[in-house]
């Protein structure tokens, strides 16, 4: 186990070096200049006083050289080139927002998910499966910015039982319908997933004996069967935790919500580099580390699984 953990935090370092040299080729791709998306375009002598003290025309090995110093040295992703702040100040700034969203949203999707799915397998072909499985590929199939579009519409505009814009913690009722709507998907992904382990597990032998020695229903499902269904589900909420964090783009734009997902969009539309390479750097590692985590939680909980 202790090998296991060691290669894989060690994989960090190549992973992270690939996914830096990736973003920095396709930012040096992307035709024209950071400063050429204004009403009115800058003089010549502006725009080259702007390069300069950017370090913008400095040559393009330099520039990958220099950054990727910074970054791993002093985890400095330097200065924003359209607002007067610093990169790691927008990033303390919103990310933290985005990150309240993503956990509330995933604790919603797994209580609910792993819930409807259990409920549905232990109610096999009837009414009730039917029905959750009904609501399932219509989380799966319908995007977030539709669902909380709709929610706003009926929720907020409609009924008025909900706020429909803004942003105020998670303490907030601002955040039931953003956390709701984003929360959907996953929670249709961890319901089916649950369902089909469910099935497995409670056809299993050692569960049949459970029953047979005159333990009550309730006992058999949460004790015995749900423990082990849930080891697949472990992988996918994993990823749907990393998901929910860094892929809220819409629905923080929709509701207004002050979060890095939402700043994300303007920094690709601007042109600002520095930040964009800062928050794709740490959605990055986000993601990397929920694979991590997952990867060790399945390797604890399931004990059929060796770690050599």
């Amino acid at each position: 186990m202790r090998a296991f953990l060691i290669r894989r935090l060690l994989s960090f370092i190549p992973t992270m070096l690939l996914f830096y040299t990736l973003v920095f080729i396709l930012i040096q791709l992307t035709p024209g200049n950071p400063w050429d998306t204004a009403e009115k375009p800058f003089r010549p002598e502006v725009l080259a006083a702007l390069e300069d003290k950017y370090n913008y025309s400095d040559p393009v090995w330099k520039q990958y050289v220099d950054y990727l110093e910074r970054v791993v040295f002093h985890l400095d992703f330097g200065p924003s080139y359209k607002r007067n702040v610093d990169s790691n100040e927008i990033v303390a700034r919103y990310f933290p927002v985005s990150l309240q969203l993503g956990a509330v949203a995933f604790v919603i999707a797994m209580v609910f998910g792993i819930g409807l799915g259990v409920l549905s397998a232990v109610k096999q072909n009837t009414v009730t499966d039917h029905v959750a499985m009904l609501f399932s590929v219509i989380g799966v199939a319908t995007p977030s910015f539709v669902v909380i579009t709709l929610m706003v519409i009926f929720l907020a505009v409609e009924l008025q039982w909900l706020p429909a814009f803004g942003w105020d913690g998670i303490f907030s009722t601002r955040i039931i319908i953003p956390a709701v709507a984003l929360a959907l998907g996953p929670m249709a992904v961890i319901a089916r997933y649950t369902r089909a382990s469910m099935l497995e597990t409670i056809r299993q032998d050692y569960v049949r004996t459970a029953r047979a020695k005159g333990l009550g229903e309730r006992p058999v499902i949460i004790r015995h069967a749900l423990r082990n269904a849930l080891i697949p589900v472990v992988t996918v909420a994993g990823v749907a935790l990393a998901d929910l964090i860094t892929g809220s783009f819409f629905v923080e734009a929709i509701y207004g919500v002050p979060g890095m997902g939402r700043y994300f969009v303007s920094t690709v539309a601007d042109k600002d580099y520095p930040v964009l390479m800062a928050v794709t750097l740490l959605f990055a590692a986000l993601i990397w580390l929920m694979n991590f985590l997952t990867d060790v939680a399945y390797a604890v909980l399931d004990p059929r699984v060796k770690v050599k």
